[in-house]
Order: structure tokens, then sequence, then C-alpha cells
């Protein structure tokens, strides 16, 4: 009797800037899993929020459309529309309320693969209703997937380990808006130019900008205010951006080879990444043995800090004066594409792309299943 395949549902979409980057990741992580042992149940999420499944919601948000699976009758009839429906994700005794009915329901999927980047997907907050609804997912839990999405609750999580940051201030947007000219003098009174400026959650380096002067330094904050209420202001340093991946759960992990990324432009900003092709990536890095060991051990360290769990990429920042490392930045959902620096970085190490799949569904299988095993009861 042949057993039956886990069905895999992809999470793909959401209310992120990232919405797009996110589209391109899951169609390779669709592509690539063993179709063999594992049904993929393609899951979308609108900008707007609404979750889309049935037919090919790849298709209908790359169009920007997507046809209501309800008869138009029943629209027409209905007063309000149906409750989003999260009962899918769920298992066999789940039940699916859609205006206010129950009805039993079969399991949909068994497990989720989260491709999900930035806010709304990355942060915490789709784990933690898959956690309330009691399924396996890909990736970093609650905890440690807010903690990497907040650039400034992250550095003082590191900052609590002793491990290497560059100096930073932190501040809030209705401070910027209330007291512009104190905020400038305070930041130019504590850090040197240039500086960096970076909304404190967000990733794909959306609203990043380099001040070299005070007036680039107010249009940074300004164009960094339009993203979160939270900013983070870096002193920059003259140096070499250092990327490795991390798999594994608990203390059990295993961390990549170096990559190094050169960017085209003056930083690796959002055009560098995703719209220009002049940057490369350099697979290893060019370091020296004792420099790699380093920052393996160093994104080792960081990863255990925030309590990651599946996977994660760490960037790292080497001064080329100093040779000194410092942590920018942990991801807990990196771009998944083929040619993306994490899976890259992995390849490399040894661990093919459809193989590296395999293991991140198997480590999520095996941290659900040490999560059933916690008592709930007394």
């Amino acid at each position: 009797m042949s057993r039956r395949k886990l069905r895999v549902g992809v999470l793909f979409g959401g209310k992120s800037s990232e919405h797009d980057v996110s589209l391109v990741s899951a169609r390779s992580v669709m592509a690539a899993i063993d179709k063999t042992r594992y049904e993929v149940v393609p899951i979308g999420i609108e900008r707007d929020g609404h979750w889309l499944r049935g037919g090919d919601p790849m298709a209908q948000l790359t169009a920007g459309e997507y046809a209501s699976p309800l008869p138009a009758a029943q629209l027409a009839q209905d007063a309000a529309p149906p409750r989003v429906d999260f009962a899918f994700l769920a298992g066999e005794t789940a039940v699916q309320l859609v205006n206010g009915a129950s009805s039993p329901m079969a399991p949909q999927v068994d497990i989720i693969f989260p491709v999900l980047h930035g806010p709304m997907g990355e942060d915490g907050t789709v784990q933690g209703l898959l956690d309330l609804v009691n399924i396996p997912y890909v990736g970093c839990g609650v905890l440690a997937s807010a903690l990497g999405m907040d650039k400034l609750v992250c550095k003082a999580a590191f900052a609590a380990q002793r491990l290497p940051q560059v100096p930073y201030v932190g501040l809030l947007r209705r401070r910027w808006e209330a007291e512009p000219d104190a905020v400038l003098a305070e930041l130019e009174a504590q850090l040197p130019y240039p500086m960096f400026v970076k909304p404190a959650n967000m990733g794909s380096s959306v609203g990043i900008s380099k001040a070299h002067n005070r007036l680039e330094l107010a249009a940074g904050l300004h164009e960094a205010a339009r993203y979160d209420r939270k900013l983070v202001v870096e002193q920059g340093v003259d140096g070499r951006e250092i990327e490795l991946s991390v798999l594994g759960n608990d203390d059990d992990v295993l961390v990549s080879l170096p990559g190094e990324v050169v960017p085209g432009n003056e930083f690796y900003d959002y055009a560098a990444k995703y719209l220009l092709d002049n940057s490369q990536l350099l697979i290893p890095a060019p370091l020296t043995p004792a420099l790699t060991q380093e920052a393996q051990a160093l994104a080792r360290a960081a990863y255990l800090a925030l309590d990651g769990a599946g996977l994660a990429r760490v960037d790292l920042l080497l001064d080329r004066g100093s040779e000194r490392l410092f942590i920018n930045e942990i991801n807990t959902m990196p771009g998944f594409t083929s040619i993306s620096m994490y899976p890259k970085l992995w390849e490399a190490s040894g661990l093919a792309y459809g193989a590296l799949i395999e293991r991140l569904l198997e480590l999520a299988l095996a941290r659900h299943a040490d999560r059933q095993r916690n008592v709930t009861t007394r």
C-alpha cells in the first residue's frame, strides 16, 4: 500500500512591500519540491490581505486579479462577504467557518512553507496563526521571527549576548516629525558621517539610504518614516558585506561557507538586489581561514541569540581597515529563488537546492513533533 503524499501548503504574496519578491521565491520552491513525496498546495495572499486558495493563486496574483470561487447568485444575496477561512490550514478536526456556518472538513495541508518576506508574514504574525491551528511550518517561530524583523529589538538581543555591532541610534517617527532639527543635531553629535538610515521593520533594503551630510540624513529619515514608526540610524563603516546561511533547530545547527556581496551601487540597496544586474556574489567569499571560522561562529551565535529554527541568513560587515566583523542583521526568511544567496551558499557547501527544501520540511516536522511533547494541562 502506497503512503499518502504529504500536502505542503506554499504560502506566498502578502501585504508587505516585498510581495513581488515572495512570488519569485515561491515559484522556485514549488518547482523544486519533490513531487514523488509531496503534493504542493499553493496559497496566495493578496496585497490587501485576502487569502486565496483553489485554482492558480500564483497566476491570479501575478495578473493582479482574483475571481471569487463563490457563485454570483450567492454573492448577490450575501449582505457581507464571507469571512476569511483559516480552517483549511488545520487537521482532520477542523471546522470551516464561512458566514457563520460550521461543517466538518478534511485536512487540506499537512505542513506550511511560508515563503513570505517582510512584515505581515516574516515577522511572527503568520507564525502565530499557524501555531494556533497547530500545524507544522518551515522556519523560525513567533519569537525569532518577530525579533529578526524588528531591527532595534534584534540589536538589543545581540547586545545582551555581547555580539559586535556598529554604533547605532533608534528613534520614533513621531519624534522625528515633531522635532526634526533637534533629532538631526543629536544624531550628528552621536554618529559620524556617513550614516545608514533604515526603517526598523522592513527587509530587502526597502527604505534604506546612505547619508553623507545633513541634507541627505533628513531625506533618509523622511524616506524610512514612510515604512515604519521606528527608525534606525547606524554608523557607516567601510565594510565588505559577508553573508552566511544557517540551518537547523535548537543548538543543532549548521553554518554554510560565507559569501560576499560586491554591490554595483554605493551599497546593496533594493535596485542593486532586484532591478540592476550590476552586483557580484562571490561564493565562497575570499576570506582567510581564520576569518571564515570567525564569521561562521558569529552567525551561529546570532541565530542562537534569537532562538532560531529551520533557517536564517546572517549578514555581517567586515571592516576593511581593522578586519573586525560586525553583525548587520538576520533574515529569518531570506530570498529563496535558486539563485538567491541563501540556497547558493548551501549549494557551495554541498547541499543542493532540492535537498535543502527537503531538509527544511524535515526540520519543520521535527520541531512540531517536539512541541507536541509540551504538557498543556496541570
